[in-house]
């Protein structure tokens, strides 16, 4: 691995936007209304977004990285560990083939390894964690790749949304379902299906309850005190109790909390909750 350049690229719905366990970028996707866009990078002032998008009653959509923004995250490293948000709802893997093609037509020996994570978030950042880990072994970069690929199947992503008005105006989910969220207090808990698609699981009366129904479903699952990311839409309370309770029972299980990027608070909206958790 040391005649390698390697680097470890996302898109920015990994919400990682500094990464210190390997050479990383993250490739922006965009978010548009009629009148404004907001490119998700460093730069991005979330609040402002948030804010105006709570109020604003248009359609919203997203877009994924086009070939120049990948290349540009790519940069001139050799070996390219690529990891994209579920192809179930987004052109984003497409558009990281594409690039690979030609970033790999650039130069000899250049190589893109694309993973399509079935999932978006914390769940990203599990596996880019994995892939760092075996750049410091003695493994092929072909291995680190079907290492990667197993890895993955042992991760899931669960989500805790207080609105999903926002879902509703991209198409993600139906209007009728939208409602359900916000109303009288009900949290809609849901999880990322093994297909890469949204899956709503319980409407739950109140945040606390809806807390501990992630956890539930955590541990049916297979959750057993592996690793965990939570990342939070403005509401890092509800990720440190969700902690707490992971805590309890398992001291010693690595748990990180940490603010959702641009891409992930879009669709979280405020006081939404995204969990990264490895299981059985």
């Amino acid at each position: 691995m040391k005649n390698y350049r390697i680097k470890i690229v996302t898109d920015s719905s990994s919400d990682l936007r500094t990464y210190d366990k390997a050479d990383f970028a993250a490739a922006p996707l965009k978010i548009s209304t009629a009148e404004k866009e907001f490119t998700d990078d460093s730069s991005l002032d979330i609040l402002k977004m948030v804010t105006y998008l709570g109020s604003y009653s248009g359609r919203s959509t997203t877009s994924c990285p086009n070939t120049e923004d990948w290349l540009k995250a790519f940069g001139d490293a050799d070996i390219i560990f690529c990891i994209t948000m579920t192809s179930a709802l987004s052109g984003t893997y497409n558009s990281a083939m594409l690039a690979k093609r030609t970033f790999e037509e650039s130069a000899e020996g250049r190589h893109v390894y694309v993973i399509d994570s079935l999932s978006t978030g914390p769940e990203i950042a599990l596996i880019a964690d994995r892939i760092s880990e075996l750049i410091h072994t003695e493994a092929s970069p072909d291995d680190i790749y079907e290492k990667a690929e197993e890895y993955k199947k042992s991760t899931g992503l669960l989500f805790m949304l207080e609105s999903m008005k926002n879902l509703a105006n991209n198409g993600r989910v139906s209007p009728i379902a939208a409602k359900m969220a916000g109303i009288l207090g009900i949290r809609i808990v849901g999880k990322a299906s093994v297909k890469g698609e949204l899956e709503l699981l319980e409407k739950c009366r109140g945040e606390k309850r809806a807390i501990e129904e992630m956890y539930a479903q955590m541990k049916s699952m297979g959750y057993a005190g592996g690793k965990v990311k939570l990342t939070n839409c403005f509401n890092k309370n509800a990720a440190e109790q969700l902690d707490a309770l992971i805590k309890t029972e398992y001291p010693q299980a690595l748990t990180e909390i940490y603010a959702c990027g641009g891409l992930c608070s879009f669709y979280a909206e405020n006081h939404g909750m995204l969990v990264g958790f490895e299981h059985n």
